[in-house]
């Protein structure tokens, strides 16, 4: 290797053709995933716009210490300005502190019943695709939840559960556990799904067939060679999941059916301000936009990750 290395000081051309592979660090596969990740500009706008749209929600409130309760009659029905940003509402509190108390809530119902649809599914699918006698049975049961109408249920789930929980962990903690049960609950088939034609194709590939053929248990290779391989659906799953749980919210929310009048998210500032809409747009369109670019950055966010978590297509 000296030798190498003195030639290449002199001539770089002939060190290349004696030592065409030279020393260096091993290179991870998450810097593979990388590096396909940042060719979709798309993705990585909709990424920094995501990550924007966090920190304004959750860091907002310790820069803009106005509290979104606070009523002053004085105050009320005004436009944007320096005091309010985004103007105030018929009681006087500040837009702008509630959207940002709003969206707080909105993503973290989002997430939250974005991780329970995606262990649900997951779960689902691998134990559907890896056991062929469970197969049948658990795929009956995605067919029945896929035929059953979605927003209906989620209503009639509300009604249900609604008064019990409020009076077990309280008003909002109770309508919390409950829209993000009730999304998680109805919205983890596709998941399901995907995952199980993936884990079929996966069964009979040559690395699965080598680890059974040495008695590797089903735990491990579920684990270890199984799940590995499931990610880029199951990202995709995630983020489109987030997306579809805070249009859900929003939805219940508008039609008055999420959380209490004086708890805001951005569903009910929807709700509250179609009752302004002709003299007030700017109630309307703040929260619609926030839902608008919320949804929109996380979908770019999940097409990227597809493509960069799938080895055939980083492999190109």
């Amino acid at each position: 290797m000296d030798e190498v290395a003195s030639l290449a000081a002199h001539d770089p051309a002939a060190a290349i053709a004696i030592d065409p592979i030279p020393d260096r660090p091993p290179r991870s596969q998450w810097l593979d995933v990388w590096d396909q990740f940042k060719t979709h500009k798309g993705a990585l706008w909709g990424g920094i716009l995501f990550l924007a749209i966090i920190l304004a929600v959750y860091l907002g409130p310790y820069v803009w210490t106005i509290d979104p309760t606070q009523i002053d009659i004085r105050a009320r029905n005004q436009g944007p300005s320096l005091g309010h940003p985004f103007g105030t509402d018929q009681l006087g509190r500040d837009i702008l502190s509630r959207m940002m108390s709003g969206g707080q809530t909105s993503v973290s119902v989002g997430m939250t019943a974005m991780l329970l649809a995606l262990f649900l599914g997951s779960f689902v699918g691998v134990v559907a695709g890896y056991f062929r006698k469970l197969d049948g049975p658990l795929m009956r049961l995605t067919d029945l939840f896929l035929a059953l109408p979605l927003l209906p249920l989620l209503l009639v789930m509300m009604l249900l559960f609604r008064e019990p929980l409020s009076a077990a962990f309280g008003p909002e903690q109770g309508i919390f556990i409950l829209i993000v049960c009730a999304i998680g609950i109805t919205s983890w088939m596709p998941t399901a799904r995907i995952v199980r034609g993936d884990v079929l194709a996966l069964k009979e590939r040559e690395f699965v067939l080598a680890a059974r053929s040495i008695g590797t248990t089903n735990t491990k290779m579920i684990t270890r060679h199984i799940l590995p391989n499931v990610l880029s659906p199951i990202m995709v799953s995630a983020t489109l999941g987030i997306a579809t749980a805070i249009i859900t919210e929003s939805s219940l929310s508008f039609l008055g059916l999420g959380f209490p009048p004086d708890f805001p998210t951005w569903g009910r500032l929807l709700f509250d301000g179609t009752d302004y809409l002709q003299d007030y747009p700017e109630r309307v369109i703040w929260p619609g936009i926030a839902i608008s670019l919320t949804v929109l950055s996380v979908n770019y966010l999940g097409d990227g990750l597809r493509d960069a978590l799938d080895p055939r297509i980083r492999g190109r």
